[in-house]
């Protein structure tokens, strides 16, 4: 019977919103069939006639200009009547109000029909009641986070009128920060007063970093083992920290990163990071590997808000790079070596300006975020090059339940000055989890030239296969449409996905590279075109849980271009969208 109550409504709404404001159901009957296994409804209706919007009126104090007032009316003269856009006119109304610290303002549309014409006037009835001002901000439910991470994202000010939009925006900052899994606000009113309201946010905690940990085996390195910690809210205070380690018989790795987003009260962020890599080269299996970089570096960053979504941030790294070669070191490092040589100390200036409208800091389902970065080496550097990259995604609600996530990624490097081209050792890569999935990682693109002897110290390869070694342009992106995951009832932590990625590395300049001996190497370039650019399809699902977020992924490669690797099964912990 209530199941049978809701349809009605339903259907009684069905009418009101089509102009039928006389709509009536006469009579409801319910029998049995002879087998007394089905039943048969019958609903006698009186639809009356349609009627449409004569006149639309305002009455009441306003408080808030009547041209703003009539920007939100949805309803017009010689619509056809609809009560839904008469209910949603009166909340959008009331909404302007509350931006306006008039939280307990109410909004009534009053429909007058017009028998004789089918016509009718509605009258939007606005009583403003008192302006609520903020009492108290309440957190409650941040058993990780300090109170002072939450209350510096706020907004809404204690002591100032309470504003609707305001409390809103405070609550979509919070969402943001990746932090807490849910954010819900409430704004009960002070007792003993009229005037006055308490804004309540509760949160519930989440993970917001990753631990990952490894142990492997390599030909060229022995025993592998490495670890990793990146905490986005460190003891709760809304600072970043990372810290990695790989150690190997032959190789050591090793970074550390922190950034303070509030190192100054109103936004200004200040980072650091140093990292440091070695390799044993002598002890190496120089029959395996290629060449090496060790690298000594650090460096520091300052951001800037210059709007509630968009920022800009100022960066410097120094950083000494030194190129170790082996027996099958590829010809076009030895082409860069002969002309460079084999040991740099570069200094880094960047500059970039980033956005996010998106509604949460993890798994977000509406907005967009994007940014555009520019690194350069400065005067003093041994090597003078620069890359400018840029990233953006857009998440577009199709329905309550489907969201449409579109991405990109672009990137440019040269040399300028006294280097020719892009340094070997920053090119791009494309191919893996979150490039273009269904390859493996960084194997699409230009490939190298294999050792034939002819430099220094250098024997020739006997497999002679092209290795990938990348390049100064970056093209990929990619469509998916994110779905919740069948009988999970609780989709906060999950999601699934269908996707369509596309993407590759490209040479801009194809230049002839020589041997130290004079002799030209065969470098098979990747020129730019779309008929070159590698295609995947597939499913993925991605998983927050206790030591980061766990993706998976399963591709197929729709279009592979030639020596490109495959790879149909892949996952990744720690890294998100």
């Amino acid at each position: 019977r209530e199941k049978l109550s809701g349809d009605l409504e339903r259907l009684r709404s069905y009418y009101l919103d089509r102009g039928y404001i006389n709509m009536d159901i006469a009579s409801t009957q319910v029998s049995i069939t002879p087998d007394k296994k089905h039943v048969y409804i019958t609903v006698n209706v009186n639809e009356g006639e349609k009627y449409t919007v004569r006149d639309v009126k305002l009455s009441g104090d306003l408080k808030v200009p009547e041209d703003q007032i009539k920007s939100l009316l949805l309803v017009e003269k010689g619509q056809v009547f609809s009560r839904k856009l008469m209910t949603t006119t009166s909340e959008l109304i009331t909404r302007r109000l509350g931006n306006e610290g008039y939280t307990f303002a109410n909004v009534n549309g009053v429909p007058q029909p017009h028998d004789d014409d089918h016509t009718v006037d509605i009258t939007f009835a606005v009583d403003p009641g008192k302006r609520a001002y903020v009492n108290r901000i309440n957190f409650r439910g941040n058993t990780k986070s300090e109170d002072e991470v939450l209350r510096r994202e706020m907004r809404q000010m204690e002591g100032g009128w309470a504003s609707t939009y305001l409390i809103d925006q405070s609550k979509t900052r919070l969402e943001r920060l990746g932090f807490f899994k849910e954010v819900n606000v409430e704004t009960p009113a002070v007792p003993g007063v009229d005037d006055q309201v308490d804004v309540n946010y509760s949160v519930e905690e989440q993970a917001s970093g990753s631990i990952t940990a490894s142990v492997g085996f390599a030909q060229s390195a022995g025993l592998i083992l490495g670890g990793s910690i990146t905490q986005n809210n460190f003891l709760g205070t809304g600072n970043k920290v990372s810290v990695g380690l790989t150690r190997s018989e032959y190789q050591s790795r090793y970074n550390f990163g922190y950034v303070d987003p509030y190192w100054t009260a109103d936004g200004v962020s200040l980072g650091y990071n140093a990292f440091y890599r070695t390799t044993d080269y002598d002890d190496l299996d120089v029959d395996v590997a290629s060449y090496a970089v060790d690298s000594l570096g650090a460096g520091v960053s300052v951001g800037y808000p210059i709007s509630e979504t968009s920022r800009l941030t100022f960066g410097l790294t120094a950083q000494q790079d030194k190129i170790k070669t082996g027996r099958y070191t590829v010809d076009e490092i030895f082409d860069f070596v002969n002309q460079e040589g084999d040991n740099y100390l570069n200094f880094k200036a960047s500059a970039g300006w980033s956005e996010s409208t998106l509604n949460k800091g993890v798994l977000a389902t509406r907005g967009r975020s994007q940014s555009l970065t520019l690194e350069a080496t400065t005067p003093g550097s041994d090597l003078s090059f620069f890359k400018l990259d840029y990233r953006g995604q857009l998440f577009q609600p199709l329905t309550e339940n489907y969201t449409m996530r579109l991405h990109t990624e672009l990137g440019y490097g040269d040399g300028y000055g006294s280097t020719d081209g892009l340094p070997f050792y920053e090119n791009y890569y494309a191919g893996g989890f979150n490039s273009v999935r269904g390859f493996k990682d960084s194997t699409l693109g230009p490939r190298s030239t294999p050792s034939q002897g002819t430099n220094p110290g250098t024997s020739r390869d006997p497999d002679q296969d092209p290795l990938p070694f990348g390049g100064n342009v970056l093209i990929q992106g990619g469509v998916e449409v994110l779905f919740p995951l069948p009988f999970v009832k609780d989709q906060r932590s999950l999601r699934t996905s269908v996707f369509w990625d596309v993407g590759n590395v490209f040479d801009s300049t194809c230049k002839e590279t020589r041997n130290a001996d004079g002799s030209k190497s065969n470098t098979q370039c990747n020129d730019i075109s779309l008929s070159n650019m590698a295609s995947s399809v597939g499913i993925g699902v991605t998983w927050v849980t206790a030591l980061g977020p766990l993706s998976f992924a399963l591709a197929m490669p729709v279009k592979k271009p030639d020596d490109a690797e495959t790879q149909v099964f892949q996952f990744s912990l720690g890294q998100t969208f």
